[in-house]
């Protein structure tokens, strides 16, 4: 189990990963517009707010790499950051749209309860 937990961890930092990319360097393009459903008007109106959030998404994924590079002796990193991942998760979900909550938050409650199990 703790390989898996290992592994959905590394999966959830990738994903944070692409997602500082898609919201600090594509969101205004026509990549980033139509992943984010975006006019081009409504894209270069908040892509200060975008950039924003790419980079607080890449502090999420430093914190799980941090974790990762530590082995055994990172779990309490990694327990704090997934737990980070899934209240942002839960946030979003709530105040953007559901979907959020199946992308962020469940691959980041999957990491914990493996990690849990092991």
């Amino acid at each position: 189990m703790q390989t898996a937990a290992l592994i959905v961890t590394g999966l959830v930092a990738l994903l944070h990963v692409y997602f500082l990319v898609l919201e600090m360097f594509l969101w205004t393009k026509p990549y980033g517009r139509r992943v984010f459903k975006l006019t081009e008007e409504k894209a270069q109106a908040t892509k200060a707010l975008a950039a924003n959030q790419g980079l607080y998404n890449g502090f999420l994924a430093a914190g799980l790499a941090w974790g990762l590079s530590l082995g055994a002796d990172g779990y309490a990193i990694r327990l704090f950051f997934l737990g980070c991942v899934i209240i942002a998760g839960i946030f979003g979900a709530a105040t953007v749209g559901r979907k959020i909550l199946y992308v962020q938050a469940l691959p980041a409650a999957l990491a914990v309860a493996l990690g849990c199990a092991a």
